[in-house]
């Protein structure tokens, strides 16, 4: 390993006598027989201390070309520039091509190092304007008969010609009037800070007429920033430098001449690069004539190595020739050669979605991503180990929340969040108020949407204002509508006060979670691995699609069709209401309670609903089994719920179209939802189509007038009734929790970086608060739902701005705060005054919704993309990395096994043992447990989390570490007494094998520099260049 020693640097040109002692002196190791590698070398620069003018930057380089023939004016034209990526100037002139990988040939890279070996090199040169540098660098050149001072002359004229970027002639050529949609909404950047000392030009006399003629601009006036392409600016990073690549072929030269300059401090050139930021690096390379694409693929390896992240750093700490030359080496020693006859080199690699880590270049002995899986990471985190002590988990939630509390307001200014919230408000208000309807059939009214909509408004404020994980989004679930179902059918045999007994079941089912709270019980989520919560929410996603569909097709028998019917009997068809010919004994006693007279009334004369209400028959050839056939509703609905999943699919998918500026793409893609309702709401509205709407309560009242707002635990039952509702109580509670910490399992997921940590304890406790007042009040319970968490998870996720062209969006993280899940309830709670705005929703609309949240939630999970290897043979399997690590058989028994459990949870889900289903989600966690037989633990590592182990196998996997440590312990010291410090520069050491060239044997352990000084490639290069 490298001793890091303190740098010492002098800003100062250094001599040519200098540097060649400093080079004799980087060498002697060599000549003393020692080997060692170029990654050796740049792991040993980049690990020297940085001081404050060789700190890398970021790097914007610039190719330029020249051509110079006699009596032809010429100027340096701007032919490629990289930010990441290649962009070449289309042959036609007029446009930049689309960001590509950089394919470059060995041969130009050998020429390239060639040029650094032979060529100039200027470290740490201070110069403050062209002139100064063009003059330091053919002071460097050598005297002979072929370069003369004349033939010095005309070259600085070369140097000092005017550049001429692409920008400029785009700009000349673009009227004022014809803009396109996408040049209207750029908005001028905030340029970058020039104002270092190192930055500012200082005065120079006028331009000769010589230099006027020839194109030099000495102009160091501040520049016309109107001038430079100000969309361009926004996508480099604040603080970036300048590389300045510079290539072409004289007429009049004989030998070529070749430099590689750093400035020290960065300087800003007038004219010569396309933005206006300081230049660090130049590279000039000019030859004779009839060599220009030889000198144009040299230019474009210097460039892009520029770019590459490791030479990047090796430029800035460079020392001396040699360090320039080993980062060359390292490049070459990483790059892959693609078979010339296997693949066309004019081809354009498009820019990849994620770029790899150099992380492994740069630091010594580092592993790759292969070999670091091979120790698993803890499934689990701090927030689930157990204290020990009474509440202790849930002290730590508060502790660890509370520093975050005032940033999860602040980080909700963004129109981000506007758009999430207002998605899932429409998203959330539906299944509420589908629900408490659902719960005031089963109940009599006892509960029914009024009170849905007030629980469900109160909950989720109080949650997300004090949860620990206020992503989390409360509603109601299947299994807790099967169980009030069951529990008013007990109450109604028995004579019992449901309201009553419903209360002492959730006070107790609440106490009960207080308990698990109390004593850290939330750490057993630890056991809930990726098989367990997939399963789970792929069972939710399943039912999510399925009950949209289910009310699409319902809405077949509310507004039936007339099938079959012929259009020539349209005349003819008609519909009638009349009297009952035999009506039933509940039509009778419903007439005698109203006294009504049947043979008063015009049965001929009523509408539909006045029809139904009197319990009237319809008659007719356009009649169906409850009425009247619907014309063109069920198919206009049919539309509008396929409508709406496409356009909202669509427009969440436009952040990666090629229309409008990424602003606009942004902002119609984070409003997709909301976007579609409006439209779909506007059409439904212009078409005028009487399709089923969103109908809320007008009025703030409980549902019946029997029942106030506050519901007392024993009312008139009996008293044991309190004791005997302990025994449902425990269901609820598995009910509860499971529920509750599956879904917080999903939404703390690693592969959401969240940040600001998680909360099990803390979001049981709100749950359990909440859930006793809700029984109090009389309202339904409400837990975490698993797909709307999901999609407000999804909603919020945070992106890279593309800050280089071609460069893919990375993922960040999500955006973390309470604002959005406290805006849905608090305007949940205010639908009751919204209601002349909510009843033009079309109920189709909000079924589309459903089934695009869904399908949504499907992506990311495992368990499908594992599904579909079924029907793929081997060789169109797209490359998941388990593929590479476990056989697909037993990626196969994996998934059949999570099928299984999948389709008998919905099996259970669908039956009338539903309220059972909390139990069989647990059962889960079990059959995970047995696979632990049937998988090895490299395999489980692959294809889910590991679960936590016994105490004992704890203790024999740390002696087994223990003894691995210990060995590898040994072998380190047994290679340190095999290895010499290599003296490199001044004080500074590195720690090399002994070895020499000669005593190599295994064919594995080459040195890339020793080996290409044997290639016929790199002696050819050298005699050509010796013969020049």
């Amino acid at each position: 390993m490298p001793l890091v020693r303190q740098s010492h640097r002098h800003h100062r040109p250094r001599s040519q006598k200098h540097r060649k002692r400093e080079r004799a002196k980087g060498a002697a190791p060599e000549d003393q027989g020692y080997h060692y590698t170029p990654s050796q070398r740049v792991q040993f620069i980049l690990s020297t201390e940085e001081d404050e003018q060789h700190v890398p930057h970021d790097l914007f380089t610039e190719l330029d070309e020249i051509c110079v023939k006699e009596r032809e004016d010429a100027e340096w034209k701007e032919t490629a520039r990289w930010l990441k990526f290649e962009e070449d100037v289309e042959d036609g002139g007029e446009r930049w091509s689309k960001p590509y990988v950089a394919t470059l040939s060995l041969h130009s890279l050998f020429e390239l190092r060639n040029c650094i070996i032979k060529g100039t090199v200027l470290l740490d040169m201070c110069a403050n304007s062209t002139e100064e540098i063009a003059d330091m660098i053919l002071d460097q050149q050598n005297q002979s008969s072929e370069f003369d001072k004349s033939m010095r002359e005309k070259v600085r004229e070369v140097l000092l010609k005017k550049h001429h970027h692409q920008n400029e002639k785009k700009r000349n050529n673009l009227l004022p009037i014809v803009r396109s949609f996408a040049d209207v909404s750029k908005r001028q950047p905030d340029l970058h800070p020039l104002d270092k000392p190192a930055q500012t030009l200082t005065p120079h006399t006028p331009p000769t007429t010589i230099e006027a003629k020839n194109g030099v601009n000495h102009d160091t006036s501040p520049m016309d920033l109107s001038k430079a392409e100000l969309h361009f600016m926004k996508k480099i990073p604040i603080g970036a430098e300048a590389a300045n690549v510079l290539v072409g072929e004289l007429d009049f030269l004989h030998q070529p001449i070749m430099a590689f300059a750093r400035l020290t401090p960065a300087v800003l050139l007038s004219g010569m690069t396309e933005v206006p930021i300081p230049t660090r690096f130049l590279f000039i390379l000019l030859g004779p004539e009839g060599k220009a694409h030889q000198y144009h693929e040299i230019g474009r390896s210097m460039a892009t190595l520029m770019t590459d992240e490791v030479f990047h750093d090796v430029a800035y700490k460079a020392k001396n020739r040699a360090d320039l030359v080993a980062g060359i080496d390292e490049f070459l020693d990483q790059v892959t050669v693609l078979p010339p006859g296997e693949w066309d080199p004019s081809i354009r690699i498009e820019p990849p979605k994620n770029l790899p880590s150099q992380k492994k270049r740069k630091t010594p002995g580092l592993l790759d991503d292969s070999a670091s899986h091979r120790k698993p990471e803890k499934h689990s985190g701090p927030e689930l180990e157990r204290t020990g002590r009474l509440f202790g988990g849930l002290i730590l939630d508060v502790k660890r929340k509370v520093p975050w509390f005032w940033s999860d307001f602040r980080d909700a200014l963004s129109l981000q969040c506007l758009a999430s919230f207002l998605f899932l408000y429409c998203a959330c208000m539906s299944p509420v108020i589908t629900f408490g309807g659902l719960l005031g059939e089963a109940t009599d009214g006892h509960i029914s949407a009024m009170e849905s909509l007030l629980g469900a408004s109160m909950t989720g404020v109080v949650y997300s204002l004090f949860a620990g994980q206020p992503l989390t989004i409360l509603g109601s679930t299947g299994p807790v509508l099967v169980f009030e179902k069951i529990l008013y059918k007990f109450c109604k045999d028995y004579a019992l006060s449901y309201l009553s007994l419903r209360t002492c079941i959730g006070l107790w089912t609440a106490f009960l979670c207080v308990v698990l709270v109390a004593t850290d019980a939330s750490c057993l989520v630890c056991y809930i691995t990726r098989f367990t919560e997939e399963a789970f929410a792929a069972l939710i996603c399943i039912i999510f699609i399925y009950e949209a569909l289910e009310k699409l097709i319902c809405l077949g028998e509310t507004y039936p069709v007339h099938m079959h019917s012929k259009l020539d009997f349209l005349t003819i068809y008609y519909c009638k209401c009349e009297a009952p010919t035999h009506p039933s004994n509940e039509t009778l006693r419903f007439w005698e309670s109203n006294e009504i007279n049947v043979s008063a009334i015009a049965w001929g004369n009523l509408t539909v609903t006045e029809c139904r209400h009197l319990h009237g028959e319809f008659h007719g050839p356009a009649c169906g089994h409850n009425g009247p056939y619907t014309p063109n509703v069920l198919f206009w609905s049919c539309i509008l719920f396929f409508s709406t999943f496409v356009l909202s699919s669509s427009l969440k998918m436009f952040k990666t179209s090629r229309y409008f500026p990424t602003r606009v793409r942004s902002t119609i893609s984070d409003f997709a939802v909301f976007l579609t309702i409006v439209v779909m709401v506007l059409v439904d509205f212009l078409i005028g189509i009487p399709s089923p709407k969103l109908h809320v309560p007008h009025m703030f009242k409980p549902t019946r007038d029997d029942r106030g707002w506050l519901i007392s635990p024993i009312g008139p039952n009996p008293w044991w009734t309190v004791l005997a509702a302990l025994i449902p109580a425990l269901l609820c509670t598995i009910l509860i929790f499971m529920d509750q910490q599956i879904t917080a399992v999903i939404v703390n997921r690693k592969e959401h970086r969240l940040k600001k940590g998680c909360g099990y304890h803390l979001d049981l406790f709100m749950v359990a608060v909440m859930l006793g007042v809700c029984s109090v009040m009389g309202l339904p319970w409400f837990v975490a739902a698993t797909v709307l968490s999901i999609t407000h998870v999804n909603s919020l996720k945070l992106e890279s701005g593309c800050s280089a062209p071609g460069e893919q969006p990375r993922f960040l993280g999500i955006r973390e705060q309470r604002v959005t899940g406290l805006m849905i309830f608090v305007l949940m709670g205010c639908s009751v005054f919204l209601t002349t705005v909510l009843k033009f929703i079309p109920m189709p609309v909000l079924y589309g919704v459903f089934l695009y949240m869904g399908v949504s939630s499907l992506r990311g999970i495992q368990f499908f993309d594992r599904l579909k290897l079924f029907g793929m043979p081997a060789k169109h399997q797209p490359d998941f990395i388990y593929l590479r690590h476990v056989p697909l058989r037993k990626v196969h028994l994996f998934t059949l096994i999570q099928l299984t459990c999948l389709v008998l949870l919905w099996v259970i889900k669908v039956s009338r043992a539903a309220i059972v289903f909390p139990m069989m989600v647990l059962a889960l966690v079990f059959v995970r447990k047995v696979m632990d037989f049937c998988f090895s633990k490299r395999e489980l590592s692959w294809l889910d989390d590991l679960m936590p182990e016994s105490k004992k196998k704890k203790l024999d996997d740390a002696k087994n570490e223990a003894k691995e440590e210990e060995e590898s312990q040994k072998m380190m010291e047994a290679a340190a007494a095999n290895s010499v410090q290599l003296n490199l520069v001044k004080t500074s050491y590195l720690d090399v094998p002994k070895q020499n060239n000669s005593d190599r044997t295994d064919p594995s352990e080459i040195n890339i520099s020793d080996e290409m000084s044997k290639t016929t490639v790199w002696k050819a290069l050298t005699m050509n260049t010796e013969k020049l």
